[in-house]
């Protein structure tokens, strides 16, 4: 999925509230308590919020990718960004 880093100042509006699930000691998710949509995931430490880039309607400069090895082989980006694996992603966020 790819997905924009926006910080911690992400506010949620409209008649619906985002349903919440605890999905490991440092993260959680939102979800759309109707239909499931995936909105966001917290990392709760640095409490910043990465959503899906199809929430988005402007175009965005991508930075890094992440859980690289789980790319498929069909696609590449054009612009040469840092690349972390997820053992790389998870040693970054793991407790002490």
């Amino acid at each position: 999925m790819l997905a924009v880093h926006c910080g911690s100042a992400v506010t949620f509006s409209g008649s619906i509230k985002p349903a919440v699930y605890q999905s490991s000691d440092w993260a959680e998710r939102g979800f759309c308590p109707q239909c499931g949509s995936h909105l966001f995931y917290h990392l709760l430490p640095a409490d910043e919020y990465i959503l899906p880039a199809g929430l988005f309607e402007q175009a965005f400069q991508m930075h890094s990718q992440i859980f690289i090895e789980q790319k498929p082989d069909y696609y590449e980006f054009a612009n040469q960004t840092p690349t972390l694996t997820g053992a790389e992603v998870f040693a970054q966020f793991a407790a002490d």
